[in-house]
This record gives structure tokens, C-alpha cells and sequence, in this order.
């Protein structure tokens, strides 16, 4: 059973932010404070966006995009996985039928 969240104090540009938070949590926290502080780090010493807050939406849109193209890479391969096994099943079925029918072992 999880825990009950607790307080993490953490980091980003500079700034301080406590957010509750399960024990077995904390390391994902601390490694997604630590991206989104280096990801705001690098727009803002960009220079291109001025301000906190425009930095933290050109980020969040960023890692949306980012989270997003994840996701499709992901459905594809779910989609092609079972054909390609079925198609490797099928090929190691030949192969053991050939193998079966030369009298052979294969080597």
C-alpha cells in the first residue's frame, strides 16, 4: 500500500517549491525538478523568452511535444510487435517443418 504523501522541498530556477509527495515517489520528483530546471535553464540563457512564466509554458510545451511523439513511437510499436512475433513464429515454423522434412537438424 502507498504511503501517505509528504513534503519534498525542491528547486527550479532558482526558486523554492514544496510539493506533497509518496515516499516511493521522491526520486521521479527530484529527477523531473532537475529536467525542468535544466530544460528552463537552457530557454532562458537562450535568451529568446523573458520571464519565468514564458519560460515555464515554451518548457511545458516542449516536454508535451516531447511526451506526445513518445506516445506515437509507442502505438506503433504496440501495433507492429504482434505481426512482427507472428512473423517470426512463422518463419521458425517453416523452418522447423523443412528441418523435419530434409531429415536434418539444421546444422
Amino acid at each position: 500500500m502507498n504511503r501517505p504523501a509528504e513534503p519534498v522541498r525542491v528547486s527550479i530556477l532558482g526558486k523554492e517549491y514544496q510539493v506533497a509527495c509518496p515516499p516511493e515517489e521522491r526520486a521521479d520528483l527530484y529527477a523531473s525538478a532537475s529536467l525542468l530546471d535544466e530544460r528552463m535553464r537552457a530557454v532562458r540563457d537562450a535568451g529568446r523568452v523573458v520571464g519565468a512564466d514564458r519560460i515555464a509554458v515554451m518548457v511545458a510545451l516542449n516536454l508535451a511535444h516531447e511526451m506526445l511523439q513518445c506516445r506515437r513511437d509507442l502505438e506503433r510499436l504496440e501495433t507492429r510487435t504482434p505481426e512482427r512475433l507472428k512473423a517470426l513464429a512463422e518463419a521458425v515454423e517453416k523452418r522447423l517443418g523443412d528441418t523435419a522434412r530434409n531429415g536434418t537438424n539444421g546444422s
